[in-house]
């Protein structure tokens, strides 16, 4: 896999210019007030809502398994609401505008419209969703890993909620074609992250599930599912497991096996990548 790793860095020179064009459109300073809300409701994603079911989590296809994805086992999931998109730049710099967020990821156009945010560690994170419910009075999370694949799927049980395969016209990754599921067709390796919605949402109306960024969970993270929540919740562990965190979903820069809906992987909590982000999570009432 490559990984492209920056050191901890806090707000650039470079990025002023387009810090303070956000901070005037989200109304600056924002704070629980009424002229910041609007202006903050403005750049949230859509949360759709998730329907309570049953599935089988792990690699049920059979198709190029792991054993980090086994053994496949029952998992019942209540109804919750995931972001349609991942969060994107603009909204993070509105954290950072507002002194919510002390730290700015890299400046390689990254608050150009609809891009998703990345650099961003799962300690970051973490940060950021405290400053988001502050100001929405709000209950924002990141989904668990079971949440995650579960609306990944969409009701598929194939490697991909496209089928057995999956092309360069449906997805953001390196274009290879997947040949363990006898997949003919390589597409375009773009070699670029890409707007957000870039391709077709999947039956939930999630888009980007499959490649673009890697996305953050909520889980430590752990070697395979023995012992794993077999009602959706977040799987904590021990203060070694949640040192790395569980990231599903592929990237641009990623081969196609990595986006299987089955794919896990982990990076340690604190760091930050070109190819890495996360989307929002709430649950119902």
């Amino acid at each position: 896999m490559k990984i492209d790793l920056f050191a901890k860095r806090g707000l650039f020179t470079t990025t002023i210019g387009k810090l303070v064009l956000v901070s005037i459109l989200v109304g600056m300073p924002l704070s629980q007030n009424a002229q910041a809300e609007p202006a903050l409701k403005s750049l949230l994603p859509d949360m759709i809502t998730i329907p309570a079911g049953q599935f089988e989590m792990g690699c049920v296809s059979g198709i190029d398994c792991n054993a980090r994805e086994q053994p496949v086992h029952t998992v019942t999931i209540s109804g919750f609401q995931l972001s349609s998109t991942e969060v994107t730049a603009t909204l993070w710099a509105a954290c950072v505008a507002a002194k919510g967020c002390d730290y700015a990821p890299e400046d390689n156009g990254w608050i150009d419209p609809n891009m998703p945010v990345r650099y961003v560690s799962w300690d970051d994170v973490q940060v950021f969703i405290a400053w988001l419910n502050a100001e929405t009075n709000s209950h924002y999370r990141l989904p668990s890993e079971a949440e995650w694949e579960y609306a990944a799927r969409a009701g598929t049980t194939t490697p991909f909620n496209t089928g057995n395969c999956i092309t360069d016209q449906q997805a953001n990754f390196e274009g290879n074609a997947f040949k363990a599921a006898g997949c003919e067709h390589a597409g375009e390796n773009r070699k670029k992250v890409l707007p957000v919605a870039s391709f077709p949402a999947n039956a939930f109306g999630l888009y980007d599930m499959h490649g673009n960024v890697w996305e953050w969970v909520e889980d430590c993270w752990h070697q395979n599912y023995d012992g794993a929540p077999s009602d959706g919740r977040v799987w904590p562990g021990t203060v070694g497991e949640c040192e790395r965190h569980t990231m599903r979903g592929g990237t641009w820069h990623g081969t196609v096996s990595y986006m299987r809906s089955a794919y896990r992987f982990r990076y340690p909590r604190e760091i930050r990548t070109g190819g890495l982000g996360f989307r929002l999570a709430r649950s119902l009432p």
